[in-house]
């Protein structure tokens, strides 16, 4: 895909998924490892920065990930999968067997004992 500048960036949904992500991250420094440096929130906010940075490029270049609404719609709107119809009913042939496959317990000769 190209650069397409008419191309929308979602904007809010980059920012609320960034606050989302920053809000885990911060209780989890702050409860498990006890971290209260402020050098650490700094780099949660620039980290935000390149987040939504990235995201933006990507939007311009045309990449949109689907909401779980779209999902939903799509699953409801896809014919129902009926059980027994998958990859194990083939109309495949058996392949010939071959001196690497086995017609029993061993295909090698018995030895004879002395």
């Amino acid at each position: 895909m190209a650069w397409d500048s008419s191309r929308p960036v979602p904007w809010k949904r980059l920012l609320i998924e960034w606050a989302v992500i920053s809000v885990v991250v911060i209780v989890v420094s702050v409860t498990i490892t006890k971290n209260t440096k402020p050098e650490s929130f700094i780099a949660i906010l620039l980290a935000g920065g390149v987040y939504l940075g990235f995201g933006a490029i990507l939007a311009k270049m045309g990449y949109a990930r689907k909401t779980l609404k779209q999902m939903r719609t799509e699953a409801a709107a896809a014919p129902p999968r009926i059980a027994g119809t998958g990859s194990g009913t083939s109309t495949r042939a058996k392949p010939a067997p071959t001196s690497r496959t086995s017609t029993g317990p061993s295909n090698r000769p018995q030895k004879k004992k002395r």
